[in-house]
Parts: C-alpha cells; structure tokens; sequence
C-alpha cells in the first residue's frame, strides 16, 4: 500500500461514516486489503487496477467517498469513523511488520 496521507484516512472515514459500527472495521480492512493488492498490481503492471485505483487508500474507496460530503467534525458518527480507520491502519500496519 502506498504511503497513507490525512486525504486518505478522511477519505476512508467518509465511505465507512454511514456503516453500522460494528461493520466498520471489516470494511476498513477489506479497504486496506484492496489498497495493498492495488498497489502490488500498479508496480507490477505499471498502471492502476481498474477497481481499486493506484494503491492507496482514497484511491480504493474512490467511488464511495465521492457520495458522502465530509460531515462536520463535531459529527460524533464522523469522528468514530476516523478513529476506527485510524485504530485499524494501525494495528493492520503492526500485523504486517
């Protein structure tokens, strides 16, 4: 997965805002799953996947963040989404090394 930057952690919050909370993590890790693939795929193929884009995290959920506008951050559903991407990157980053 290529470097993960603010865009990408408030893009991935913006796609899992309006998921039940006790659906969010397995989708933030289905993201971070295809983010990675994707990356592999553009390094081997010189190009980005045709479903999860150039590898990273906003590129992933590209489709999806695009629907919802970001809510305010006093939005309490909003800041649980960026602390469950947030809380997931981390521990899916402490698996991987």
């Amino acid at each position: 997965m290529r470097q993960v930057t603010h865009g990408d952690v408030i893009a991935l919050a913006r796609a899992v805002v309006d998921l039940p909370p006790a659906c969010r993590i397995s989708e933030i890790v289905r993201v971070l799953e295809c983010a990675h693939a994707a990356d592999l795929y553009r390094k081997h193929k010189g190009r980005s996947h045709p479903f999860w884009g150039n590898g990273s995290l906003a590129g992933a959920v590209m489709g999806k963040a695009a629907k919802v506008t970001e809510p305010f951050q006093s939005d309490t559903r909003y800041l649980e989404a960026m602390a469950a991407v947030i809380e997931t990157l981390l521990d899916w980053k402490h698996r991987k090394t």
